[in-house]
């Protein structure tokens, strides 16, 4: 091997070593935020390129050897996400029934497959329907594969409280309605201009229209559950511990900010999200400001016995909404007797769910349903 070449084999394979570095570190920018989920969630695709750099060059000298050093320590790295899902996955379905009851009708498919990391891409995904409800807000319903009234999934969006829409990750909406199960993807309005608490006051709006449309919906109006990503969970968590809703059964978070109090106090890293600003603009001012409406938006602060069901998601590498966000909120749900399952994701970053085909996709993809059989029965 010439010396250029092995030099040049010698730095890709460092790059692709730092890269595999974000299966265990949190990312340092917000690029490398994004380029973590796909290092995280499409190991393969890594594995791949490695494994090619490696057998480019075996000749033994004094470039070739560190690169293949790099090359094989990448190598494990984006191993792990495969490996320590396999291992979560092993215990989770006795896991979730220890946590919240066992349950009839759970498949029997293991929560995670090697093979549909690849066989799973590219699923159609179900058309939505418009409806529009208060203030001219607009949300797509996804219909049930199954007749008869069905319950419902609301899914609300993240964004910092100010961008996304109805339209974002609409696959697991696709695999809901196929379960079984409504799905009402809702907007909301965003802030800088409309400041909290419209927006969980725009979810009640939303239960309002659904339940007023039920019969030509075919929705089970006992049966709501509401589903947040990131912002859109700290709207559904406030929403479900503060509406007082028998109807609600249930509340899914994927990793959302729980105690808007605490996490001032812990700002994210600039560099990726400036959570401090994030925060004055959904709020209205700094903590300093407006202390109450701090308060008033971090579910943590209305815990009690009578709330719904609790299903959190969230990984210790998520660099935008901090990992004890969850932790703290699972102790207070621990304090107050509710039932609840927190998913720890050991490789999931923000937006793991990126893709239900990836290590975390699959086992966030298995505990809703696995929970939403449990709270909905």
């Amino acid at each position: 091997m010439h010396t250029f070449t092995s030099m040049l084999r010698l730095v890709l394979l460092i790059i692709v070593f730092l890269l595999s570095l974000l299966t265990v570190y949190r990312a340092p920018t917000y690029h490398l935020w994004l380029t973590a989920i796909v290092v995280t969630e499409f190991p393969w695709i890594g594995m791949i390129i490695t494994t090619a750099l490696i057998l480019w060059g075996y000749k033994v000298d004094k470039y070739a050897t560190a690169g293949t050093v790099f090359g094989f320590v990448a190598l494990i790295l984006l191993l792990s996400p495969i490996v320590r899902v396999m291992s979560l996955s092993s215990e989770l379905k006795q896991d979730m029934d220890v946590a919240l009851g066992a349950v009839e009708g759970v498949s029997e498919e293991a929560p995670f497959s090697i093979s549909k990391m690849i066989t799973g891409i590219g699923a159609k995904q179900q058309e939505s329907q418009l409806y529009f409800y208060a203030n001219r807000l607009a949300l797509d319903f996804y219909k049930s594969k199954r007749s008869g009234k069905r319950p419902c999934v609301i899914v609300v969006h993240g964004g910092s409280w100010a961008g996304g829409d109805s339209k974002q990750l609409p696959e697991l909406n696709t695999v809901l309605a196929k379960e079984g199960y409504h799905v009402a993807s809702i907007n909301y309005r965003l802030a800088p201009d409309i400041k909290s608490p419209a927006q969980v006051e725009d979810l009640g709006k939303a239960i309002h229209y659904l339940r007023e449309h039920a019969e030509e919906l075919g929705i089970d109006t006992s049966r709501f559950v509401l589903l947040g990503r990131s912002a859109g969970a700290q709207i559904t968590l406030v929403g479900a511990y503060t509406f007082h809703d028998p109807s609600i059964k249930g509340v899914i978070s994927f990793y959302g900010p729980a105690d808007m109090v605490w996490g001032n106090s812990l700002p994210a890293n600039k560099l990726v999200f400036d959570s401090r600003k994030v925060m004055v603009d959904y709020l209205g001012g700094t903590y300093e400001e407006v202390p109450q409406q701090y308060f008033n938006s971090s579910a943590i602060e209305f815990v009690t016995p009578q709330a719904p069901a609790t299903l959190l998601i969230h990984g210790p590498i998520d660099p935008l909404v901090h990992y004890d966000h969850s932790t703290r909120l699972s102790a207070r749900l621990v304090k107050n007797h509710v039932p609840y399952y927190f998913l720890s994701l050991p490789c999931g970053t923000h937006g793991c769910d990126y893709t239900l085909n990836g290590p975390s996709g699959q086992l966030t993809t298995y505990s809703v349903l696995r929970f939403l059989k449990s709270v909905c029965k």
